[in-house]
């Protein structure tokens, strides 16, 4: 099926979580910066999102996108297949009397995805920033972390076998080729790096500093970041770490902060607006991505941006592009090299300043604009494959 022949394209976007959402993260901040782009380039984009008590149920963004909020953490895919069908009868917020029916569908899958071949008439392009392998059986019960990884491993690539994909980084697009998913028919379209330059020059802490940002959940493994300044403080009397973000793991991260007797050098920063997360990255002196799997790393380029350099861990997906080991930062093997690595960054101002440059230059090379053009040039042609593809060639269990 191919999308109209027409100059410019209604896009509706499927994602479980908006900016907005207390749980949102880089993921949400990819979609809502690449539908800013596709609408400076005169397409109209619609997100459709779960509800929730940070957002009214409809509203339109600055940038003119769209956003729709729907049901709630489990209903919205069945909400998104309902508002579609009834828009197609001419009815509710995707009807074309509404000046929303879709041309394109973008299905956000993190883990989870929204199936929408099977109800959709339009072209889906599947967007996938990492596969779940291991964070399922970290975040819920084996055997629903079964079910998980049967439907993001086995279901999805067949339901998507006919529909081009896009993914954040090589790492993700190989893992997805795994699961069945051809190279041929995945894109890789790299996060953009924000304005970081703090509205007034922010100079780094007099004393070591770390900081961590990410939303606070098992599989961000904060708990890395805390057992590695437990580990220095006898060397480093005065180092300090804060973790901005919030979520449903905080309290437990509080507890084991005291449980390590270090709850004094920890501050919890909680939610941040973009300019104190710019103040924080600034003012720190190394930034600190223990995370078990990320499809970019956002916030390592973000740090970039700033001149702070990163540590995070080897194998993580997609950190091994946003950071240059060696150059922009250090990737670790475990967590006695981690805390070895953050010491080396931390006692070596001359390898950290060094690292801190090129860490600045590496993330200016990654744009919005750049990664929205490729965007809009994929929904502005067929995008839906001739043939299926022969499906995954394995099925692993988690």
């Amino acid at each position: 099926m191919d999308i109209p022949a027409a100059a410019t394209r209604q896009v509706l976007f499927l994602n479980w979580r908006d900016t907005r959402n207390p749980h949102g993260g880089g993921s949400e901040v990819y979609v809502e910066k690449i539908a800013a782009e596709l609408i400076r380039r005169g397409h109209t984009a619609t997100l459709l999102c779960a509800a929730h008590s940070e957002g009214p149920a409809e509203e339109t963004a600055p940038s003119g996108l769209r956003v729709l909020r729907r049901g709630g953490r489990h209903t919205v895919y069945l909400q998104a297949a309902w508002l579609y069908l009834i828009g197609a009868l001419g009815f509710g917020p995707l009807s074309r009397r509404r000046g929303a029916r879709p041309d394109v569908i973008v299905d956000v899958g993190n883990g989870l995805p929204f199936l929408s071949p099977l109800w959709a008439f339009c072209p889906v392009i599947a967007l996938v920033h990492h596969v779940h392998r291991e964070q399922w059986p970290v975040v819920l019960t084996p055997r629903l972390a079964r079910i998980g990884w049967w439907i993001e491993s086995w279901l999805a690539p067949r339901v998507y076998r006919r529909c081009r994909y896009v993914t954040v980084s090589a790492a993700t697009r190989d893992e997805l080729a795994v699961l069945g998913v051809d190279a041929e028919r995945v894109t890789i379209i790299h996060n953009g790096t924000p304005e970081m330059a703090p509205a007034e020059p922010v100079a780094r802490t007099a004393e070591p500093s770390l900081v961590v940002v990410g939303r606070l959940v098992p599989h961000k493994r904060v708990e890395m970041a805390l057992d590695t300044v437990a580990a220095l403080t006898d060397e480093l009397p005065e180092l300090t770490l804060t973790v901005a973000g919030q979520g449903w793991w905080e309290d437990e991260l509080r507890e084991y902060a005291v449980k390590l007797g270090i709850a004094e050098r920890v501050r919890f920063a909680g939610f941040v607006s973009d300019e104190e997360k710019r103040v924080l990255m600034s003012r720190a002196w190394v930034a600190l991505t223990p995370s078990l799997k990320e499809g970019w790393g956002l916030t390592i380029v973000e740090a970039s941006a700033v001149g702070t350099p990163n540590i995070a861990f080897r194998g993580a997906g997609g950190v091994e592009e946003s950071l240059v080991d060696g150059r922009t930062g250090m990737l670790a093997e475990d967590q006695a090299d981690f805390t070895a690595k953050t010491r080396r960054l931390l006692c070596d101002d001359v390898l950290r300043a060094g690292m801190g440059s090129a860490a600045r230059a590496h993330a200016a090379s990654f744009t919005w604009p750049a990664a929205g053009e490729k965007f809009a040039a994929l929904v502005m042609r067929p995008v839906m494959v001739p043939a299926p593809s022969p499906g995954p060639r394995t099925h692993l269990v988690p």
